[in-house]
């Protein structure tokens, strides 16, 4: 009866889903028919007044003689109820047609309630949580006047110098999917026409995150095998959620551009991976593939429209030369018809043709953002991403009759809270550490400030760091001086917390970096601090894993809190107070050192494995091969065992599937939260295969002194890869199972696949 009644479900929703597409199609075919070619060709551009944009130095000119006739299809960089407005104005009552305009912006990790950057959201680990973020975030940017956002960004990244990885989720291609597919969801939600949700831009397609010696904008190179089982799948993961548009990345793939290559955008995406949404350029991307040699503007912009682009940010370059290669028959009007309807369709989706002004509601946004609730979200969030990396003695948690001295650059700093990409936020209305730590103790406690150093001495770094706005503030007192000051609170404090780390700029886009090291002026700092003999909590933060090797063996603790966003202050004193108990895990290795780099938790073992009494086989003669800190790795405040791995049994077949059970306990007089993590190690296989890969994870709250026993369903689907001929399915035999707290600390277990 429960069969009937869900295909009687599926088959009413399929009814109504045909319906309304024949009715879109109808409306689309009737609206293209009126259309000139310079009108269809309008659609495609998607410009930018500027106003501050962070991605590129080229803005928009002319655009309000541009709307009016017809050559822009959408915006951004507008933002605001008031300025939309303005901009839909133009487009719906002084254009021939009244096409609406789509209104984009950079949402990456919330709008103007700004949660941790999206690399410290990973460290949760908690996809209903990291959800929940981009149905905020989709909330507050559709009440301001926005219908799409430029995220999520599910590239893998594995190189920390690349600035980039502040954006995205880390290493792993299945932690990846996971999020990518929550963020589609939470900023989607279940119907586009709903005026909360809006359209999402997964990006960038394809393997940014690989780029060579972590530089920005740089190429990229590997084997079809690497793409498909370790890169692909974050961006598979987000077209299955049905993400509605996809961002071509700057790179090349097999040599050609993203933003030109047909295989990718055609071949893989929209014939293999069925993907029927709208595909819009980066950043001057399309003019870019000239520098990449590839012609001059009119024939790359031919190129990415016939590969399977369908808008144009910024560079225009469709604009000015498609009509032309339309004459010379480079192209032809089936292309230009092709990306105009990508175009219209996502308007249509979002109900922009029902009334383009659906999105403005000055109303909505007085009272919808940046609401009292909204900020207590962030701040949970950012209690939930930090790692605490180290805990000698239990220094963490303080108590707040401790004398503390609290010291860094970053202690008292707004500037720097909300991390970069946050677009549009207000870095004014961050909370400092200082405030945070100060609101948990009485007037009467001991809390002493001094900012120590810099962030850097170095002029240079600092200039480019402030690009857009004061983020290294260099001191008009000497270093000395500033250091001689925050000695003598240490002195007659208990503990001291030293928040260093970088500015927020020093990570992002056009933000790589060749020496992840803290900064030179808060290694002296931190060095001072530790010879007082006190206990020296460092608070980090950082949009990317740094290397810390040689500036926290004195520490007694150390917390790694990313850029944490709006409440960033308040949720650094919950942790630090034991308010809240620390349980991020890392979503990316932090490196022993910059040499070791790309280090990654799944690296594949070689023909002469590492072997220390051994010359001749894979490894360093002056620094481990491991990172200092693995994928996986966190910290509590509660401590926790896990025993009795079990598989319910040996063997399984391909439609079959057996349970892996472990018992967690918490073992401390403390609450706590635990993320059980599984990963499967295949023993044989045709090609040469990771040494393990994540297959699973649960964020476990026990209780002190509580156990659980925590299940794992593995079935075949867990096993398959794709081969050397780019087949996806498993092999049969020799698997390993292994559950445990982080990627390098794991019970093992075996089984074989018939």
């Amino acid at each position: 009866m429960k069969k009937m009644l869900l295909i009687v479900v599926l088959f009413t929703m399929s009814q109504i889903i045909h319906a309304q597409d024949a009715k879109m199609n109808a409306f689309i075919a009737s609206l293209m028919s009126k259309m000139t070619v310079e009108e269809k060709i309008g659609q495609l551009n998607l410009l930018t007044p500027g106003w501050g944009i962070p991605t590129g130095s080229v803005v928009s000119t002319d655009v309000e003689s541009k709307i009016k006739a017809g050559k822009v299809g959408g915006l951004f960089g507008v933002i605001g109820a008031e300025k939309v407005k303005q901009a839909q104005d133009i487009a719906v009552q002084q254009s021939r047609l009244k096409i609406p305009l789509l209104f984009g912006s950079d949402v990456i990790h919330g709008h103007k309630t700004t949660f941790p950057i999206p690399l410290g959201i990973s460290c949760t680990w908690d996809t209903a949580l990291i959800r929940q973020t981009a149905i905020l975030a989709a909330n507050e940017a559709t009440a301001d006047g926005l219908n799409w956002a430029f995220s999520p960004m599910v590239d893998i990244a594995r190189d920390p110098r690349w600035g980039r990885v502040a954006e995205g989720s880390g290493e792993d291609p299945f932690l990846g999917s996971q999020i990518a597919r929550a963020m589609v969801k939470g900023y989607q939600g279940n119907d586009l026409a709903d005026k909360r949700t809006l359209l999402a831009c997964v990006k960038h397609f394809a393997l940014y995150g690989a780029s060579e010696a972590g530089r920005d904008y740089n190429s990229v190179d590997m084997s079809r095998n690497r793409m498909y089982n370790e890169y692909l799948p974050p961006y598979k993961a987000a077209v299955d959620a049905g993400v509605a548009t996809i961002m071509s990345s700057f790179n090349d793939v097999d040599g050609v551009p993203a933003s030109g290559n047909k295989w990718l955008l055609t071949d893989l995406l929209r014939k293999d991976w069925k993907f029927n949404g709208m595909i819009v350029s980066d950043y001057t991307s399309v003019n870019e593939m000239s520098n990449h040699r590839l012609g001059d503007l009119q024939a790359v912009s031919a190129l990415a429209i016939k590969a399977g682009l369908d808008m144009d940010m910024v560079g225009e370059g469709f604009l000015s030369t498609l009509k032309k290669s339309l004459q010379e028959k480079k192209i032809s009007m089936a292309d230009i018809d092709r990306a105009c309807r990508k175009v219209l369709e996502a308007k249509y989706k979002v109900g922009l043709f029902a009334d383009p002004y659906r999105y403005i509601d000055a109303e909505r946004a007085s009272k919808e953002i940046l609401t009292p609730e909204n900020r207590m979200m962030a701040r949970k969030v950012a209690t939930q991403s930090f790692v605490l990396l180290k805990n000698e003695k239990q220094t963490l948690p303080l108590k707040k009759t401790q004398r503390v001295a609290l010291i860094g650059p970053l202690a008292n700093d707004k500037s720097n809270m909300l991390g970069t990409w946050a677009v549009s936020g207000d870095p004014q209305m961050s909370i400092p550490v200082l405030q945070g730590v100060q609101s948990k103790t009485s007037s009467s406690t001991y809390i002493a400030y001094a900012k120590g150093s810099n962030i850097t001495d170095d002029t240079a770094l600092a200039k480019r760091a402030n690009v857009f706005g004061l983020r290294v503030d260099i001191d008009k007192r000497s270093p000395d001086a500033m250091l001689e000051e925050a000695l003598a609170i240490a002195k007659s404090s208990d503990v001291v917390v030293a928040v260093v780390g970088e500015a927020s700029e020093m990570s992002g886009e056009a933000a790589s970096r060749a020496d992840i090291t803290l900064p030179a002026a808060e290694q002296k700092l931190l060095k001072a601090l530790y010879a007082t003999g006190k206990p020296v909590v460092v608070v980090i933060m950082s949009g990317r894993p740094l290397v810390l090797t040689g500036s926290i063996e004195g520490a007694a603790a150390v917390l790694q809190v990313w850029h944490a966003g709006i409440e960033a202050g308040n949720a650094i004193a919950d942790v630090l107070y034991g308010d809240v108990n620390p349980s991020g895990k890392l979503s990316m290795s932090m490196p022993y050192h910059v040499g070791q780099i790309p280090v990654y938790y799944s690296q594949k073992t070689t023909g002469r494995p590492q072997d220390l009494n051994n010359k001749f086989s894979s490894r360093y003669l002056d620094i481990p091969n491991e990172p200092l800190f693995p994928f996986g790795y966190g910290l509590s405040y509660a401590s926790f065992e896990y025993t009795d791995l079990k598989l319910s049994a040996n063997t399984i077949g391909r439609e079959g599937a057996i349970k892996a059970t472990i018992q967690l306990t918490n073992t401390s007089k403390v609450d706590g939260a635990e993320v059980v993590q599984l990963y499967i190690e295949d023993k044989v296989r045709s090609i040469t295969p990771p040494s393990k890969e994540l297959k699973g994870f649960q964020k476990v709250v026990l209780k002190a002194g509580e156990s659980k026993m925590i299940e794992f369903t593995i079935t075949n689907e867990m096993l398959k890869f794709w081969s050397a001929a780019l087949q996806y399915d498993s092999e049969s035999g020799e698997f390993a199972v292994h559950v445990g707290g982080n990627s390098r600390d794991l019970k093992a277990a075996g089984f074989v696949l018939k």
